[in-house]
């Protein structure tokens, strides 16, 4: 069998999965089946298979198959959407972490659960903020992982970070309050800030110097302290351990200031530790400091699994009440069979090797993208898991994202983090949505489009 029917065949597949024809979770032939079928060589059956896993179209489980793979629609957060596409899409706007195995742990997961126990149990609604046993549970990962020693009573059970920055905003802040916000940050906040009727005062980045070493290192904090000045500032919102999109991570002086200068001003703290679990070393968590005014929120989203949809908040002893009732209000619970499989992963250290094996991913995907992306401006932790692409001048941000999304790759625009009236022409790619196979091509593509269009 030559490599032309096999291309053919890839070919063939590769459209029916990008059609919808064979849907997400579809069962193929098993090599066999599809050799027979179409006429070839076992090997050449398996070559197909191959190639369709290096797409990140399939996916092959041992000693069941092989599966058509979920290949979420493009997450766009720009409000204009211009690049909407389909399930073919290579998506650079959105993080989706998978490892080996991955199926296999919720299979024999959900198994222990329906022979462990009281399985009637997991059909009961939760407490707000969840039971009591599994909010330890999540502290005593936070003391192991994080550092952070907090009792259970102050752990609150949250649908992933959003949903937690969600609370967060209802229990502290009021339409009309200001919180002081990086001038490039999270879109999700700045979502919840709008539908709350806050105002948002942003914080321009400090830069350091020009050539090697040089790059934004964090908020200019005599900006903040500025502000604060200025404004009656009610809180503050930080990524400290790598920032979204800029990718810095606070010094311990630089933490310290920041903590000096809510207390003299009075302000709460929210700081957002999603992607902090892929720094090693990184100084304190602000919350430890300062616990009597910092909310704490984080999720397993982008370490374990998007469609797990399970985080947590620390509160501040003074409102663990409040967040209680805001909890109550508006979601009640978390469902109880995601918290049962959340807390038997954060318990029995699963959380924590998946933490690692992404931080060993992160490490390796900036390598490959800075060789893919040689010549090009990148702002990027070397453990992150995107990376901030600013763009040649002359060249608006919409175009080479159009340019990108004709090409089947979808990124996100700096107008979808800018807190400013005027944002930079600049990209994030997401870079853990994509197969090993797949980085460097795509990055190279990438490379490719943005060179030829013209300024």
């Amino acid at each position: 069998m030559t490599d032309s029917p096999v291309s053919a065949l890839v070919e063939r597949l590769s459209a029916d999965i990008r059609s919808g024809a064979l849907p997400p979770g579809s069962a193929l032939p098993t090599h066999r089946k599809l050799a027979a079928q179409y006429g070839m060589a076992i090997a050449s059956a398996t070559k197909v298979y191959a190639k369709l896993r290096d797409l990140g179209l399939v996916v092959g489980e041992v000693g069941r198959g092989t599966f058509v793979r979920d290949r979420p629609m493009q997450r766009e957060w720009d409000v204009d959407d211009e690049a909407r596409l389909s399930s073919s899409a290579v998506d650079l706007s959105f993080n989706h972490p998978s490892w080996p195995d991955q199926s296999e742990l919720l299979r024999a997961t959900l198994r222990e659960l329906a022979t462990a126990g009281d399985l009637s149990a997991l059909m009961h609604q939760q407490p707000p903020g969840g039971r009591q046993h599994e909010r330890e549970t999540v502290a005593a990962y936070l003391r192991r992982a994080r550092g952070i020693d907090v009792p259970g009573a102050r752990v609150f059970l949250v649908g992933g970070a959003q949903q937690g920055l969600d609370v967060l905003v209802r229990t502290t802040l009021r339409p009309g309050d200001a919180v002081a916000v990086d001038a490039l940050t999270y879109p999700g906040f700045k979502m919840t800030a709008s539908l709350a009727g806050l105002a948002l005062k942003p914080v321009a980045a400090e830069h350091r110097g020009q050539g090697a070493g040089s790059g934004h290192v964090g908020p200019d904090l005599d900006a903040l302290e500025a502000i604060c000045r200025r404004h009656a500032v009610r809180a503050i919102y930080t990524m400290p351990t790598l920032h979204n999109p800029l990718g810095w991570v606070l010094s311990r002086a630089q933490r310290r200031r920041l903590v000096e200068i809510a207390r003299r001003h009075d302000c709460l703290i929210i700081e957002d530790a999603t992607y902090a679990y892929l720094v090693d070393n990184a100084g304190p968590p602000i919350v430890t400091p300062a616990p009597e005014r910092t909310f704490y929120v984080s999720s397993l989203s982008k370490s374990v699994a998007t469609g797990l949809r399970f985080g947590y908040v620390v509160a501040p002893e003074a409102y663990a009440a409040q967040v209680k009732r805001v909890v109550r209000a508006s979601y009640w619970s978390l469902s109880s069979v995601v918290t049962a499989i959340a807390t038997r992963w954060l318990a029995s250290g699963d959380v924590e090797r998946q933490e690692e094996r992404q931080r060993a991913q992160a490490k390796w995907r900036q390598t490959v993208a800075r060789e893919a992306l040689r010549g090009m401006e990148v702002v990027a932790h070397p453990s992150s898991l995107f990376l901030w692409l600013p763009l040649p001048e002359g060249l608006r941000m919409d175009r080479a994202a159009s340019a990108l999304a004709a090409r089947g790759i979808a990124v996100s625009k700096a107008q979808a983090y800018a807190t400013t009236r005027h944002a930079p022409h600049a990209l994030r790619l997401g870079l853990s949505s994509m197969s090993e196979a797949q980085v460097a091509p795509v990055l190279a593509e990438v490379r490719e489009v943005i060179d030829r269009m013209p300024l």
